[in-house]
């Protein structure tokens, strides 16, 4: 495409002396070469501005800025992120005009839910790509995931890839980063989808406010909101929102949707979703109240698509769990080992209670926070682990640059240290092999933070780390070659 066409997608200031032929849009100077057009962004650890008059020499046909530098075939943009996302948007074709498109955001839940939407779409015949924090799923096909939210340069070639391949919709993880960094900037949405908000990633947004205000640019530009009525912040959602806003519950009559004779079983939960008009009737094998909050956002987005409501349902139905999200590890012991990618106070507490009413024996978690995060959550983690659960095993997640046992040592600010059942042990795989040596028959081993990841983050490393096979090894078992599909 020529640069003078790619350039009809953003306002800028500056001209061009060759309208060159662009093949490709980059953010990093090192994938500089003639062709490209290079946006200089300012990242957390490096200011692409710095790269420009390098780039140029790369072989850059131009470079666009958001601070003015002098520069020969400098194009000066108010947001250079903005501008990113848009003009790889435009040189992919604009994929992402000729699918229907379905994000999904909130502090817990995103997996689940988009998962549940895209298997409800594709049980209606409408084959449909997920992007998502455990993977990208084209149709059928499993594709390895880097990023909740891709970005702009690998979303659109994904986009691309599923118009090619016959997509007719994509439905997809909105993380309030991608958010605030404009990744999603230019998308008219179909469907936006609110599950629920408490703090997270206050280390990158610095208040909750401020994360609160990027999930709030979700639905900005949706023509359908679908908002979960039971959250607190629902109502300032519900505000930000441009197209129709359709409301679900699990208590408030109020809601467009409500939750209605609720079982909340070991197997999972069962309910009626009661709309005007309409009652249908749902069974969804994932156990706790958020699995039923989790359920109808799913159903309301899919049936406010045009989705017949009993197709809906019985999608649901069939519906299985998701990867590392209450993951039963098949390990033919007489107790319980469960995988879960809880990593929030909130997120921690529900799946603890959502296990509590199955488990005959003790409920025992392990547990740590990651590194370089928001730290004021640990002490919280703590506080939930030992409201909630009868044995505490406080271990590492991802330290990452942080030093592990200062981090324990944030997390235990928020126990009772004379506890009975509280034990500190900093490698997780002793972590987990004491967990397991410690449960008794009827007992719930909860492994809690890592869920669908495979690796652990230690000191500028990325080491392998398989909970499920770090279990059976424990164990003495042999490797599982019959893994179920993220």
């Amino acid at each position: 495409m020529r640069l003078s066409e790619l350039l009809r997608e953003v306002e800028f200031e500056g001209s061009i002396k060759n309208d060159f032929d662009i093949k490709f849009v980059t953010d990093d100077s090192r994938l500089v070469r003639p062709g490209a057009l290079f946006v200089c962004i300012r990242h957390r650890s490096f200011d692409g501005h710095t790269a420009a008059a390098e780039a140029l020499a790369s072989g850059a046909a131009a470079v666009v800025t958001q601070e003015r530098l002098g520069l020969e075939n400098e194009l000066n943009v108010a947001d250079s992120r903005a501008a990113y996302a848009r003009l790889c948007a435009a040189l992919c074709g604009h994929p992402e005009r000729k699918l229907r498109m379905i994000g999904v955001t909130g502090t817990n839940g995103k997996t689940t839910v988009t998962t549940l939407i895209r298997n409800i779409l594709s049980d209606s015949g409408i084959k449909t790509l997920l992007t998502g924090t455990v993977c990208n799923r084209l149709g059928e096909e499993s594709l390895p995931s880097g990023l909740t939210t891709p970005k702009p340069p690998e979303l659109y070639s994904l986009l691309s890839r599923a118009v090619l391949s016959g997509c007719e919709a994509c439905v997809a993880e909105a993380s309030s980063q991608a958010l605030a960094q404009g990744r999603l900037e230019g998308i008219a949405f179909d469907a936006a989808v609110f599950t629920n908000i408490t703090r997270d990633h206050l280390d990158y947004h610095g208040t909750f406010e401020n994360y609160l205000a990027a999930k709030k640019k979700l639905f900005e530009h949706s023509e359908v909101s679908a908002v979960n009525l039971d959250d607190p912040r629902a109502d300032e959602i519900i505000a930000a929102s441009s197209g129709k806003n359709v409301t679900f519950s699990t208590v408030l009559d109020c809601a467009d949707y409500t939750a209605k004779n609720i079982s909340l079983l070991p197997e999972g939960v069962s309910f009626e979703l009661v709309s005007k008009g309409r009652i249908e009737h749902i069974n969804f094998a994932s156990p706790g109240l958020f699995s039923v909050s989790n359920a109808m956002a799913a159903a309301v987005c899919a049936i406010n698509l045009g989705v017949d409501p009993r197709s809906a349902a019985q999608s649901l139905a069939r519906s299985k769990g998701v990867c590392g999200r209450l993951e039963r590890v098949e390990c033919g012991t007489p107790y319980s080992v469960i995988i879960d990618y809880a990593h929030t106070p909130d997120g921690l507490e529900q799946v603890l209670r959502a296990l509590r009413p199955s488990c005959r024996g003790k409920l025992i978690v392990l547990f740590g926070c990651g590194g370089d995060r928001d730290k004021t959550k640990r002490p919280l983690m703590g506080a939930a682990a030992c409201k909630y659960a009868d044995t505490v095993i406080v271990t590492s997640d991802n330290p990452r640059s942080e030093e592990p046992m200062r981090i324990i040592g944030d997390i235990l600010k928020g126990t009772d240290k004379k506890r009975r059942g509280l034990f500190i042990e900093e490698d997780r795989r002793r972590a987990t092999a004491l967990a397991l040596s410690l449960a008794k028959p009827g007992d719930t081993v909860l492994l809690a933070g890592k869920g669908h990841e495979k690796y652990q983050l230690i000191c500028g490393e990325k080491l392998p780390l398989d909970e499920r096979e770090t279990v059976r090894e424990i164990l003495g078992l042999p490797h599982d070659t019959g893994r179920k599909k993220p």
